[in-house]
């Protein structure tokens, strides 16, 4: 393990809904790491830490935090805050984001990285689950079976992302969205079989949706179905319930998923790698993973490498708390 007399690494939580939760807890399991402060656009006084006593402060107070803190981890979501948020505080502070909009990673990264640069920090982007383990085992997958194919497969679950992208929609008061895989593409993938799939093919989406007053309910339905990026490509169910139905029934936040890669080797034999997650919470386990990352960040910039980064640029051994002669003793 870390040493002891080694200052514990200063985390700061930037949003505090189920995510930031989340991460202000994993905090705690990891001895080597302090939470600092939770810094939130709401009135800091109507925010409830899960620790009492962690300081919850307003987003202006962070420039005056430059210094204090060894990693940001940001807990907003990838519709409209990431994109502003993460070059934002990168040009000022090390940085973990969960950015999950796939298409638009590159931009993303891009802009984090300009930032970063600028600012000689250090910027995790998309670290969590998929894009982030998931990624890394698409990669390690297609290194080993060099001929094959990959697949992968989200849920059944619910994902915040796209439950966030919901609630932003004009006239949607709250909402969950569930990501279900379709069982003949998976079997189709564990097969063996290489014929492409669709995104409509593998997997569909539904959304239970509380209505605003006065909202126009096939207003919704269109911009949901249409919306780029969430929704457009993919056959989209729209439910509409009342609150208490959407608190009774849709409260929990399970997800889950899992890689394949499916291939020959050299002499034909067939090959499947699969990697698989279950998920009783996934903002929890999200949240896991992000402080694992913030972990891995603190030590790339103490090496001196400044810029975005992303889960390929993070060796293994960088995100356990256990060092590299003790990982070497336990592990191999």
């Amino acid at each position: 393990m870390s040493d002891s007399s080694t200052p514990p690494i200063r985390i700061g939580i930037v949003g505090h809904g189920n995510l930031g939760r989340g991460v202000e807890i994993a905090v705690t399991r990891n001895p080597d790491l302090r939470t600092v402060g939770i810094f939130t656009r709401r009135d800091p006084a109507q925010v409830r830490p899960q620790l009492a006593g962690t300081p919850v402060l307003g987003m202006q107070a962070l420039a005056a935090q430059v210094g204090q803190i060894d990693v940001l981890v940001l807990c907003g979501g990838s519709k409209a805050d990431l994109p502003l948020q993460s070059p934002e505080l990168a040009a000022r502070f090390n940085i973990v984001d969960s950015f999950d909009t796939h298409a638009r990673i590159p931009e993303h990264f891009a802009a984090v990285d300009a930032a970063a640069r600028a600012g000689g920090t250090t910027a995790l982007i998309s670290a969590g689950w998929d894009p982030g383990l998931f990624s890394v085992n698409r990669v390690m997958g297609e290194a080993m079976l060099a001929d094959g194919a990959t697949w992968t497969f989200w849920g059944k679950g619910v994902s915040q992302g796209h439950s966030d992208a919901l609630r932003r929609v004009p006239g949607v008061a709250a909402a969950v969205q569930y990501t279900i895989p379709l069982e003949a593409a998976v079997e189709h993938a564990r097969s063996g079989a290489r014929t492409p799939l669709s995104t409509r093919q593998k997997h569909r989406r539904e959304c239970f949706v509380v209505l605003a007053p006065g909202a126009d309910g096939q207003a919704v339905r269109e911009a949901i179905v249409t919306m780029p990026d969430y929704f457009a490509d993919y056959d989209t169910g729209v439910h509409f319930v009342d609150a208490e139905q959407l608190a009774r029934e849709h409260a929990g936040m399970p997800h889950g998923g899992f890689v394949i890669r499916s291939g020959s080797s050299t002499t034909g034999a067939a090959q499947v790698i699969e990697y698989r997650l279950q998920l009783a919470s996934n903002p929890e386990f999200t949240a896991s993973v992000l402080v694992a990352y913030a972990r891995a960040v603190q030590r790339l910039h103490g090496m001196g490498q400044h810029g975005a980064k992303t889960v390929f640029d993070v060796p293994p051994g960088l995100l356990s708390r256990q060092s590299a002669e003790e990982l070497r003793r336990l592990h191999l």
